[in-house]
């Protein structure tokens, strides 16, 4: 078992025209590659406890029985450390606000009971054509189509996709999908407003410093910032996007941050393209950008 030291320090609708049926889309099989010191200062075993956690969540070359020892010495610092907490809980620098908020107590925090049959359910976006973001989350991006229902007394239809799902896992039954589609965590809802297929261009505003909707053609600093997936291979995986005519807004190499990607869908929304595991870098990427190249690092929101 890992010791601490101090505790140690860490580690149903169809469009006009040749346009596919739901159904479609739910028989569709994923593409393959598919200080303790008071005032401005924290504590430090907070910090400890912080770093504790972030290697036993971060860190994949730990085994379970590892993460396990790392999260559990961090529980056991936690209560301790949580009566040293300063009053001022961000730090200050020349008058500016600097991000130093330690999050530590809120790993320890045990869920409330009455929230343990909680599903982190969905996130909605909408859509301005349901084929093609079907083909974009289906057929690209391996998602599973779980459910697909229209609401014409109300003019739209909510469409849910999901990862994690083998074919038998979903029912033919309307109300069996539902079911399922309400139990299973980190769904996307992609609703489509009946009509919103034959508007010109794009129509719905992403968020990131985008002026789609706008009037004055006004760029918006938004909230939503991007959806996102995990890979094996972030390279390999942008090499398939790419050769499937996917549009970039970040490839691996480009930008400050390199081994991760972005994606747009259709509507222009985007998603980020993480590995699940070390961040690695390859000497060049799918747009032939070198790992030593890219513009540096942008904030997509301004």
């Amino acid at each position: 078992m890992m010791m601490c030291e101090e505790e140690r320090y860490a580690r149903s609708h169809e469009l006009g025209g040749q346009v596919r049926r739901p159904r479609d889309f739910f028989a569709s099989r994923s593409f393959a590659g598919t200080s303790k010191n008071r005032g401005t200062h924290l504590d430090r075993r907070m910090l400890r406890v912080s770093a504790l956690l972030a290697s036993a969540r971060l860190t994949s070359s730990f085994s379970p029985v590892a993460r396990t020892s790392v999260v559990d010495c961090a529980a056991r610092l936690a209560p301790r450390a949580a009566r040293n907490l300063p009053t001022q809980r961000f730090a200050t620098t020349e008058g500016t606000m600097s991000a130093t908020f330690d999050p530590a107590v809120y790993y320890a925090k045990e869920q409330p009971a009455e929230t343990k049959a909680y599903c982190m359910q969905q996130t909605m976006i909408r859509v301005k054509d349901p084929d093609a973001s079907l083909k974009f989350y289906v057929e690209i991006l391996g998602f599973r189509l779980v459910m697909f229902r229209a609401f014409p007394q109300y003019g739209f239809t909510v469409i849910f996709v999901a990862h994690g799902l083998a074919d038998a896992d979903i029912p033919t039954d309307e109300d069996e999908r539902w079911n399922l589609c309400m139990k299973t965590p980190g769904c996307v809802e992609l609703t489509w407003n009946h009509g919103s297929e034959t508007e010109a261009g794009k129509i719905y505003n992403t968020g990131n410093a985008d002026t789609t909707g706008v009037p004055g053609g006004d760029k918006v600093k938004g909230g939503f910032g991007h959806l996102g997936i995990t890979v094996p291979d972030v390279y390999e995986a942008c090499e398939r996007f790419h050769k499937l005519g996917v549009e970039f807004h970040k490839s691996p190499n480009g930008g400050g941050m390199k081994g991760l990607a972005f994606i747009k869908d259709p509507d222009g929304y985007l998603v980020e393209v993480l590995p699940q595991g070390p961040m690695i870098t390859k000497p060049v990427d799918c747009l032939g950008i070198a790992v030593d190249g890219g513009e540096g690092y942008k904030d997509s929101s301004k």
